[in-house]
């Protein structure tokens, strides 16, 4: 890995003359971005399906005149812009996918789209804020090529598709876009990534250095029992009770068995199918799930304690069960060096009083994938709607954010890259 050393003073003492070129981009920019991220918020796709979404952006960076790679890692988006002088190598990147979720909001830009899920018809919507990170990026593009003269190197803008996972049987997502090599060819010194967050206060940007977000695995279980009428159970080895059975049991591992005072971790089951009709025990279930760590040896435990337990509660009700725990992803990590070298670009550009150091969360990135491969920097946008005491969690049908948000995000993203170019 890839490190850097920088003198704060030097990134501190360029920002002025830069915020000073750029204060009419930026008021001039806010309303585009708004309009952009409520296009994207009205016509959401899933993930690997983003073919109208990478249209728009890569429409928008050839306007621009950057260099654009469209199709990487099938529906992503790679705009290339050289500055006026050579140097180093920055990558920001943006999510463009959405979830399977069916908005209640009550908004005029608000998704209607229905698409196709694990077999089922479904609801499309923005729920996680991507329409934000992708207008957010599609701005600071188009300020930073309007001011070549005042980058010295070369800013990659990565628009990935499928952070939130690749439809079953396909690859796709940032460890795609890594194995087809969008950090080389010109190789990548830094990469820098945000997220809005439904819960932080507007105005305000937090991080955390080191681990910032967990490592995420998905994981299957198959159960196989024997069908019966539902009148007989005796005459049933019944696997809904006993996938009932399992989940108690995995709860265990973190209530019992993780040492929860080393770092965070949880086990959740997310869906479980089993049976057509009420009168029936059926003969299989299946449950899928996932799996959040912050620390890999608890990863190693909680995942070798899965595979013993799973089989082993099966067995216990003469039923049979096996378990597959995908690789996952890893944990979203801020380089040391690198979060100290851009705290004085974020506390300029947002007061240092609204930089707010946190707490590692259980939520996943696959932003980590690049993080693994180079320094990387991640931080959390506020966003919280104007007096929502109670904010909706995002992933839910009532996620919201306050648009006024986004014009914080597109500094920081500009600033954080002419600072860490220019020295």
């Amino acid at each position: 890995m890839k490190k850097i050393l920088c003198s704060c003073i030097i990134f501190s003492a360029c920002f002025t003359v830069f915020s000073q070129d750029l204060s009419k981009d930026f008021k001039h920019i806010e309303d585009k971005v708004i309009q952009w991220r409520r296009h994207f918020h009205k016509n959401p796709e899933l993930s690997n399906r983003e073919f109208k979404t990478a249209k728009t952006i890569a429409q928008h960076l050839k306007s621009l005149g950057i260099e654009t790679k469209e199709n990487v890692a099938k529906t992503g988006v790679v705009g290339i812009l050289k500055g006026n002088t050579p140097g180093k190598v920055i990558a920001l990147r943006a999510d463009i996918d959405a979830l399977p979720v069916i908005e209640r909001n009550d908004l005029p830009f608000k998704s209607t789209v229905t698409s196709k899920y694990l077999g089922k018809d479904v609801g499309v919507m923005h729920a996680c804020g991507h329409d934000t990170h992708t207008a957010i990026l599609m701005g600071v593009a188009e300020i930073l090529s309007n001011h070549k003269d005042l980058i010295k190197g070369t800013v990659k803008f990565i628009f990935q598709p499928a952070e939130e996972g690749a439809p079953e049987g396909e690859e796709g997502g940032a460890a795609l876009m890594v194995k087809e090599g969008v950090l080389k060819n010109p190789d990548v010194d830094a990469i820098f990534g945000l997220h809005i967050a439904s819960g932080f206060d507007v105005g305000t940007i937090s991080y955390k250095a080191g681990g910032i977000m967990a490592a995420s695995q998905g994981f299957k279980i198959k159960v196989k029992g024997k069908q019966s009428h539902g009148s007989r159970p005796w005459a049933s080895i019944d696997p809904i009770m006993i996938s009932a059975k399992i989940i108690d049991g995995l709860q265990t591992i973190i209530s019992r068995e993780a040492d929860l005072t080393n770092e965070g971790a949880v086990i959740t089951v997310g869906k479980i199918d089993s049976g057509v009709r009420n009168n029936i025990i059926p003969e299989s279930a299946e449950m899928i799930g996932t799996i959040r760590t912050l620390d890999y040896g608890m990863q190693k435990q909680i995942n070798d304690r899965m595979k013993e337990m799973v089989p082993a509660i099966a067995k216990a009700y003469r039923a049979e069960a096996t378990i597959e725990i995908e690789k996952g992803y890893p944990i979203t990590f801020n380089n040391i060096d690198l979060t100290q070298q851009v705290l004085p670009t974020l506390h300029n550009v947002a007061g240092k009083e609204n930089v707010k150091l946190i707490k590692a969360i259980t939520g996943a990135e696959d932003f980590s994938f690049f993080q693994k491969e180079v320094p990387g920097f991640y931080f959390f946008l506020g966003g919280k709607t104007v007096g929502n005491t109670n904010p909706y969690p995002h992933h839910t049908p009532d996620f919201i954010i306050d648009e006024s948000s986004m014009l914080l995000g597109v500094k920081a993203m500009t600033q954080l890259t002419l600072d860490f170019l220019n020295n």
